[in-house]
């Protein structure tokens, strides 16, 4: 749903979008005009999801996710995992009570369900693994302190510390934009994001494999969603992932590299963070370009996978001379070079990064 459409399904947009306070100017009811482009884009902004002010599958599931307060329903594991902002909540909860249900991500997987089956010993609760009133009764009793750090945010703090893997040995899923050569958005003369990405992608592994690295290929079947490349990565217990895109923009001056860590408004992942920050740095001080920044973002792949994760856009596929760039085989191996020794300096933290 974009600017201009209409329907039952705007209305249901609209109201949804109105029970979380945003507001929508009551002569668009069932029209998605400026106004509900507005609350959509404040939306997105607020959960760091893409800002593009359309409802695409992404940001619709984040609108129901949103709709769900702890107490709501009863929550419980199963496949395909419960999803929602009253899972977020009762993550906040057991890992401020120090027990360790995983980056607080409103996904109910088995690291929450033992978190909550330890709660529940703990406080003399039946061992059932549901959340219903007398468990969340219980949490609130015990008046879980926030906002701050809880046990999984001083978890990944606590790993970085005593990190001491080495890059020689590490086990990094990579990812390639779109999945296949000719998808995504292009440049001025045809160059696609897909086959930039994935050149890109190759040349990196290329050079973590001769650094003693193993480089894992999760977007190799060219098919699945964002979700079936995080299983991938999980089932191939890899150490960490770099996902490689490319940014795109109406405006062809538009230029520079953004590198993004998970996070929501209320929790990062330190893990990725550091990893971004050590990114970004490479890219900008040894090849020059343009300082985007690093942005938390609740992106599927960055959202759903174990390891740290961080989503890399090294260029504008849209700026003429950053396409120019992409197609020229020494850029590639420069920026593999650059994000290799980012991760190597993330590996070996007492190291530090130190531009060539």
């Amino acid at each position: 749903m974009r600017r201009g459409t209409r329907g039952e399904a705007v209305r249901d947009v609209q109201a949804r979008l109105a029970s979380l306070g945003y507001s929508v100017d009551p002569n668009e009811h069932g029209e998605f005009g400026p106004s509900t482009e507005g609350a959509v884009r404040a939306f997105q902004q607020r959960r760091h999801l893409l800002v593009d002010g359309t409802i695409g599958e992404h940001t619709w599931d984040e609108l129901v996710e949103a709709g769900y307060a702890l107490g709501d329903r009863v929550l419980y594991l199963r496949v395909p995992y419960l999803r929602g902002d009253d899972i977020r909540a009762l993550q906040a909860g057991l890992n401020m009570l120090g027990f360790d249900a995983g980056k607080e991500d409103g996904i109910l997987g088995e690291r929450t369900d033992r978190a909550l089956r330890e709660f529940q010993k703990n406080v003399g609760l039946p061992l059932d693994g549901i959340v219903g009133r007398t468990t969340i009764d219980a949490i609130a009793r015990l008046r879980p302190i926030g906002p701050g750090p809880g046990r999984a945010a001083v978890r990944e703090g606590e790993a970085l510390l005593q990190l001491s893997t080495h890059l020689n040995g590490a086990r990094i899923a990579l990812e390639a934009g779109h999945g296949f050569a000719g998808s995504g958005p292009t440049g001025p003369t045809g160059l696609a994001e897909g086959l930039a990405s994935e050149l890109v992608a190759q040349a990196l592994a290329a050079e973590l494999r001769m650094r003693g690295a193993t480089p894992l290929n999760i977007w190799a079947e060219r098919a699945g969603t964002p979700s079936d490349r995080a299983r991938l990565a999980n089932q191939q217990n890899a150490d960490i992932l770099i996902s490689l895109h490319l940014n795109a923009h109406d405006d062809p001056s538009a230029e520079g590299a953004c590198t993004f860590y998970y996070g929501r408004d209320d929790w990062v992942s330190p893990a990725g963070h550091r990893l971004a920050d050590l990114i970004q740095e490479a890219l900008t001080t040894r090849l020059g370009l343009r300082d985007g920044r690093t942005h938390p973002m609740s992106l599927p792949l960055l959202r759903e996978t174990r390891m740290p994760a961080v989503h890399v856009e090294p260029c504008f596929i849209t700026n003429p001379r950053e396409e120019a760039l992409l197609r020229d085989p020494s850029f590639h191996e420069g920026l593999a070079r650059a994000m290799a020794d980012a991760i190597a300096a993330y590996f070996s933290p007492s190291d530090g990064f130190r531009p060539a």
